[in-house]
């Protein structure tokens, strides 16, 4: 099987599974982020707006919002990395591209922190995201200029014992779920 239709196959079943958990949601999944970020107050992070079944992080972008500078990712063009819009709760948002919501007329902030949306993720800080590189180039480009915090949030069911990884895919450095906080090891 090749990587790309291992990567396909491991999706279909994570999606499966964040669908279900999505479902059980009672909405309190973003407290234990809201404590992560409480210890990084004042550093600008990237939250990002929830698409289909995509776990909520916006209870706790509103409370770091409070203390600093919260952005969210905007998508420029295949194969670019993102750019990040100043976000504010209650603010006028547009339709982006993917379904996201973005700003109206934003303005951009490089976060040292990134909340990371995804569709599966390893224990050991692997990522399977929508395919399409985003995070991994802005996280690169990001660690090259300072360390860059990236933060997966995600259900607990989308956890997966392996993923397909490439050498250009960037490890997550902790994850939050609505079920506790996973610090990988070290590299993947």
């Amino acid at each position: 099987m090749s990587l790309d239709a291992e990567k396909a196959a491991a999706r279909k079943a994570a999606f499966v599974r964040r669908k279900a958990a999505f479902d059980a949601d009672p909405g309190t999944g973003a407290g234990l982020l809201s404590s992560v970020l409480a210890g990084y107050r004042g550093v600008p992070v990237s939250g990002y707006l929830p698409i289909r079944t995509e776990i909520d992080p916006r209870p706790a972008m509103a409370e770091a919002a409070a203390h600093g500078p919260v952005a969210v990712p905007v998508i420029e063009g295949a194969g670019l990395p993102l750019k990040f819009a100043l976000w504010q709760p209650g603010m006028t948002l547009v339709d982006g591209p993917f379904g996201a919501q973005i700003p109206a007329a934003p303005e951009f902030i490089e976060p040292e922190i990134l909340i990371v949306p995804l569709v599966a993720f390893t224990a050991a800080g692997g990522r399977l995201g929508y395919g399409g590189g985003f995070y991994d180039r802005t996280l690169e480009r990001l660690r090259a200029k300072r360390p860059t915090l990236a933060v997966g949030f995600a259900y607990a069911a989308q956890e997966a014992e392996t993923l397909p990884m490439e050498p250009t895919d960037q490890p997550l450095d902790m994850i939050v779920t609505e079920a506790g906080i996973l610090e990988p090891p070290g590299p993947l």
